[in-house]
Parts: structure tokens; sequence; C-alpha cells
């Protein structure tokens, strides 16, 4: 009998099947990606790269969360739970806002222990979303169009403000919305589901967001799953703000939860809605909304998806939430473009020749107002020359730094905190810490108001009585003591 040649092996085949299936649509996924968006998405990361180093060696410290997320990442990046000294003795900042994404700085803090990689990484984050507002823009609009308003996008007011405000949660916050969107105007139920649902992870007020895109994605798709999403943003919302924040919180409470007086919103309705609109700082945030969006975002049914970050932040009595100023407004950009994106598309298609005349102006609109804007934004510095200069104390700043011993504790105003993390614990000068090994009296730091201590021995001995201090370091402004144990 003649032997029968082998048969091709079936488990083999499936095996090497599915990588070579999989690779392929890898392959058909990155052609099928438009360059020019990418091109400028790169651009968009060197700009705000190029921002970040301008501040990290201008010793530019806006406010003090620079130096608490860079504490975070160290923490995760130590496998530990995410406590904050700088915030108090044994602070988990799970119990300040919920946002458990942030575990994914640790692997990268780790590459590189500094608080200039959490820059980069929001830079590079935020430029994603430039890539995927973008290369929408170029599907649905056509490429010059598409291009014009990722360019606008990426120069807008609210990412500027958040680039330059450093570091916050919300670095997360921007693509995930901006992948979601994206998934939305292209019919696509579930990416648009399991990227806005990632969002509750980011911060808690975000489970409003959810709550809303949901909402949107049940209508406009007309699909169950939106319901569902929008049921999973207000199980989260819940379960943070009524649960897990306070559990997590040295007080036992959420402490946030004062900013917003409901009570005396359901007493007085009517006035409730006035004061909702009423002050400066809110009117320009919606003019600079309908400003950058072309007007045409407001035909756009995701434009809804803007008003539960407006409605908390002006419903607040905590001012600063209000103006266009900070990181607030990073998370309603992505929305704000590509809705301008769905509403001149729709616009396009309509029978009546003045609607789509109008719709051709939407995007030139939005291009000439960013424009306009520009010199009244953050970025405006990076025309003159001095800010590419390194801070004249930089050199002081780290000879003082290098003289404190890894892993001991020191206590710092908001300037230097970012820097001194990667190899100290961090206290800042306005809690109620524990003695401390070091204090630093920087003379130019913000942190001390009008009053600042001319001598940082006597300061440091009176505001931890008992304990003797030796100024070890004295020059450019600053001054290091160490604690005699």
């Amino acid at each position: 009998m003649a032997a029968v040649p082998p048969g091709p092996d079936v488990s083999t085949a499936a095996a090497t099947g599915a990588p070579r299936s999989f690779a392929k649509r890898v392959r058909q996924a990155v052609r099928g990606q438009p360059i020019a968006a990418w091109l400028t998405g790169l651009a968009a990361a060197v700009l705000y790269t190029v921002f970040s180093l301008t501040q990290w060696y201008g010793l530019a410290s806006p406010s003090w969360d620079l130096g608490i997320f860079t504490q975070l990442a160290k923490a995760y990046a130590g496998f530990g739970a995410p406590i904050v000294p700088i915030k108090g003795e044994d602070f988990n900042l799970l119990g300040d806002h919920f946002h458990p994404l942030l575990v994914l700085l640790g692997p990268v803090y780790a590459l590189a222990p500094s608080g200039l990689t959490l820059l980069i990484v929001q830079d590079l984050l935020f430029a994603l979303s430039v890539v995927v507002v973008a290369r929408t823009g170029m599907r649905l609009l056509g490429a010059v169009p598409g291009i014009g308003v990722g360019i606008v996008y990426a120069l807008s007011w609210g990412l500027q403000s958040a680039v330059a405000a450093q570091f916050h949660e919300i670095a997360l916050a921007v693509p995930l919305l901006a992948l979601s969107l994206e998934a939305v105007l292209l019919r696509r139920v579930g990416a648009a589901a399991f990227w806005g649902g990632l969002l509750v992870f980011v911060k808690e007020d975000l489970g409003l967001t959810v709550i809303v895109l949901g909402l949107v994605i049940a209508w406009r798709l007309r699909s169950v799953a939106g319901l569902w999403l929008a049921a999973w943003g207000a199980l989260w919302l819940i379960l943070s703000v009524l649960l897990i924040l306070p559990a997590l919180n040295t007080a036992g409470q959420y402490d946030y939860s004062d900013r917003i007086d409901i009570g005396a919103m359901l007493a007085d309705p009517a006035s409730a809605v006035v004061e909702l609109v009423s002050g400066a700082a809110k009117y320009e945030t919606l003019l600079l909304l309908l400003l950058a969006g072309g007007v045409l975002f407001l035909r756009s049914s995701l434009g809804l998806v803007l008003l539960p970050t407006l409605v908390w932040r002006f419903a607040a009595g905590e001012e600063n939430y209000w103006g266009p100023e900070w990181h607030y407004s990073a998370v309603l950009m992505p929305v704000l473009f590509l809705a301008l994106v769905d509403g001149v598309h729709t616009l396009r298609a309509s029978s009546r020749p003045t609607v789509r005349t109008a719709a051709t102006l939407g995007v030139p609109l939005a291009v000439a107002a960013g424009l306009v804007l520009l010199p009244a934004q953050q970025f405006a510095v990076l025309a003159e020359p001095e800010t590419y200069t390194r801070s004249e104390r930089w050199d002081a700043a780290h000879r003082m730094m290098d003289l404190i011993e890894e892993g001991a504790s020191v206590e710092s105003g908001v300037v230097l905190m970012a820097y001194l993390v990667p190899e100290a614990r961090v206290y800042w000068l306005g809690n109620t810490n524990p003695t401390p090994d070091y204090v630093i009296v920087d003379a130019d730091d913000w942190s001390w108001g009008p009053t600042r201590p001319d001598d940082a021995e006597a300061h440091a001995e009176q505001r931890y009585p008992g304990t003797d201090y030796t100024l070890i370091f004295d020059e450019a402004g600053y001054q290091l003591v160490r604690a005699e144990r």
C-alpha cells in the first residue's frame, strides 16, 4: 500500500493563522491612517513639549499639583498606595479625587523618575487627541478642512491653559473623549461605549459626562448600549462620591461636597438659574466656546456633552472654576471641535443652498477665531527669546537640593516640590507636618504670601519647637536648614 502523504497540521494552521490575520488587520489599520493627521499631532506634541520644557527649566510652578501627582506616580512606581505627603501625612490621593487610571503613570515614572516626565506624558496625550480630531475632520469634511480643525484644536485656549497649568488627571480624559466621540460620529457603538466608559476612572465628576454621553449614543445611534453607558456613569458617580472617596479620605468625607449648595438651588430654582449664567468669567468662557467652535457646533447633538462640565463649574461657589484659565476647560475642547465637525458635516447635506453656504463658513470662522485669539493665549510667550533662557537660579537650586540625602524629609514651598519628590519625602509648608529633616526657605516662592521669613533657622526652630536646625546653604534667595538629631 502506498504511503499517504501527511496532510496539513490543522492545529498549526490555526495557531499561525490567527497571528497572521491579526498582523494583517494591524497593517491595514496603519495604512488607513491619514498621515497628515499624525503629522499634525506630532507638531502639537513638539509645541506642547517645548512649552513644558521652558516651564521646567524656568522653575515655573503655577500650582502644587505637579508635585502632588509626581508623588502619586512615585508611589505607584513603587507598587504602593498613592500616599501623598504634600497633601498631608498619610494622605491617600484616592480620597481626594477618584482617578484610579493614574496607576498607568507608575511604569512610566519608574523609567524616568521626574516631574518633567508627567509634563511630557500629558503633552503626548493631548497630542494624541489632536490626531483623533484631525483624522475625524479629514474623514468627514475632507483633507484641508479636517487639518484646519486639527490645527485650531491643537492651539485651542482650553488645551493651552491646561498645558500651562501642568499635569492634572484630565490629561487622560481628553484623548478618551476624543476617541469616544470619534466612534459616535463613525457609528461604532462598541468603541464609543468602551472609550467613554473609561472616563469614570479618570475623575469622579466625569460620571456626569458619561451619563450624557450615553444618552446621546442611545438617541443618536438608537442603541441600548448608550443607556447602559449612562447607567454605568451614574453608578460610578454614586459609588465614588458617596462611598469610595469618603472611605479613603482622612477626614471621612468628600472634600468638594460643599462647592455646590444643592439645597439652596432646590429652595430657589429661579435664582439658581440666574446665578448659573451670571458673572463676567462665565460670559468669557461661553464667548470663547462660541468663537472657537465656529458657532456651528451648536448644530450637533455632541454639544450636549459640554453641559455637565459647564453646569458643575458654573454652579460651584469657587470662582476659579468659572473662567477659561487653568485646566478645567481642557475636557471641553475635543467635544467642542468634534461637534463642529459634525455640525458642518450635517449642514453640508442640507437641501437649502443658504444652509450649505453657511456650512462652508464654519471651519474658516473657527480657524480665523483661533488665530485671532493666539496672541492672548499661554503659548504667546514662545515668541519671546527670553522664554528659552534657563532660570538664573537653576544651578543654585540644584546645588541646594543635592545636599539633601536620598529618602530624607523636607518641607518646601510649591515651586521646588516637583523637583524634590524623586529623591525626598516632601511636605508643603502650609500644612501641619511631622518634624522634617530639612526646611527650605525660598525668598521667591509665592507659597509664603506677603510675609516671608528672613532667617530660615529661626523660622524652622519656631515652627518645630525642640528641634535645632543648622543653616547649610544660603545662596540666590535659597536657605536650607538641617535638623540636628
